[in-house]
């Protein structure tokens, strides 16, 4: 399953994440995908956010995993990009790291067979023509089944087939 959103702003970006935290339980992995400033931590700030996160959350490009606490969920904040090892990424245990909290994995298409069986994957992308992000959204695993409903109607508003009539 599926969803095809859109963002006109890094504000919009930022709420877009915030509205899929609620959803959110101890143990949930997003895999965050797109190319470089595509907008993968702007959309990680809003879902901090949403969790109850109030300070700065930055990319962690360079130190490779963040954790914000106090939240409602402890959020894991880890970035893959500089790795070039399967094993660099299990010594960083996120696993055991994030079973309290949400694990959200910059890069992490690079790692998906490591992530939990039901995570999401959000894939964003930047439109060419009006430089809005193309944000896709679907499911690995089953876990997200109970949910999937509720997660269409919290991003009723960024659905871009909206004006098409179409059902993801």
């Amino acid at each position: 399953m599926h969803l095809e959103l859109r963002t006109a702003t890094a504000e919009e970006t930022r709420s877009l994440g915030g509205a899929i935290s609620p959803l959110l339980s101890a143990g949930d992995a997003i895999a965050l995908t797109g190319e470089l400033g595509s907008g993968k931590t702007t959309f990680a700030q809003g879902l901090a956010r949403g969790l109850g996160y109030e300070g700065h959350v930055v990319s962690p490009t360079f130190t490779l995993v963040r954790e914000y606490r106090p939240a409602r969920l402890p959020v894991i904040h880890a970035d893959v990009y500089r790795l070039e090892r399967a094993q660099d990424v299990l010594d960083l245990e996120l696993e055991y790291s994030a079973e309290d909290g949400v694990l959200l994995v910059e890069w992490g298409d690079a790692v998906e067979a490591l992530l939990p069986d039901g995570h999401l994957v959000v894939e964003l992308g930047i439109d060419d023509r009006s430089d809005e992000r193309t944000i896709v959204v679907r499911t690995e695993g089953r876990t997200w089944l109970p949910r999937w409903e509720r997660l269409e109607r919290q991003v009723e508003p960024w659905r871009s087939d909206r004006a098409e009539g179409e059902a993801s």
